[in-house]
């Protein structure tokens, strides 16, 4: 392909487009361009061009990443959100015959520190919805552990994507993506009970009906749960649990609508007395 056709300002364009069309909201799109038009103009200090072309490989890359560092003190979770990005815009070249293979590929992901993140076990969740006695906030926190679902997934439930008889509701998640998933019948009795018979429109209902906001989800966090747990480590929570009780990772992945079983492990724990059992059990030196 000729030159002038292979310019990180074409193909940024191009892979915006393509993300609209598979219906990727605004603000993630926004994050996708950020990153892609920083590493564009990294790109453009290396080859002298305001305008530089997308051919890099995998230590351009790591250097990008370590500058940025350097500059802004990014976390190694940002890095990997990145490399992400970044990874997912050079799989569309590849797609599109622009480049042969995907250079990201090449390079180490940054070790996260700390990477169990904080959750809580299933009882410090009962505990925390027997403390909730508003019964929108109730229903709204024990919506998210039933079924694991992202904040903006629950505000846009609806009632007619909620199958009362097969304890399932439809929900829409990113990229526009239909899952399906499952739902205890004492929770369902709630939702039923809260909507008070309506069969139609959303479930969490804001001003003059409206869909309630993300940002109303994080405030009703902050008034009731314990510092540090949010909407996300509730899912958090319901992941952890499901697997622990399962053992079965596809599972738990098509449940919370991950395109990736690595973006699922991140979610995945043995806690203590697990550990010790095995240990206790299996290890020769235990005297068990």
């Amino acid at each position: 392909m000729a030159p002038h056709k292979r310019f990180f300002s074409l193909w940024i364009l191009r892979y915006m487009n393509h993300l609209t069309m598979r219906n990727y909201s605004e603000k993630t799109i926004d994050t996708y361009r950020r990153v892609l038009e920083d590493f564009s103009v990294y790109c453009a200090g290396l080859q002298g061009s305001d305008d530089p072309v997308v051919d890099t490989d995998g230590y351009e890359i790591t250097d990008f990443l370590a500058q940025a560092s350097a500059k802004r003190g990014i976390s190694a979770t940002t890095m990997n959100r990145y490399l992400s990005t970044l990874s997912s815009f050079f799989t569309f070249l590849v797609g599109q015959h622009i480049i042969e293979t995907n250079p990201v590929l090449g390079v180490d992901r940054p070790k996260i520190k700390d990477r169990e993140l904080l959750y809580l076990k299933h009882a410090d969740v009962i505990s925390l919805l027997n403390r909730i006695e508003d019964p929108r906030d109730l229903l709204l926190v024990r919506t998210i552990y039933a079924t694991g679902v992202r904040v903006s997934e629950l505000c846009g439930i609806l009632i007619e994507h909620i199958d009362f008889s097969e304890e399932t509701i439809r929900i829409r998640g990113k990229g526009g993506k239909i899952r399906t998933v499952f739902i205890d019948p004492e929770t369902l009795d709630s939702i039923r009970s809260y909507t008070g018979g309506r069969t139609e429109g959303p479930v969490f209902t804001g001003h003059h009906g409206a869909p309630l906001s993300p940002r109303t989800v994080q405030h009703i966090f902050q008034k009731y749960a314990p510092s540090g747990i949010t909407p996300h480590k509730i899912r958090h929570s319901y992941a952890s649990e499901l697997y622990r009780r399962s053992r079965n990772l596809r599972v738990v992945q098509e449940n919370l609508g991950h395109s990736s079983i690595k973006t699922t492990e991140v979610y995945l724990h043995t806690d203590i007395e697990e550990r010790r059992q095995v240990y206790q059990e299996h290890f020769p030196l235990s005297g068990r």
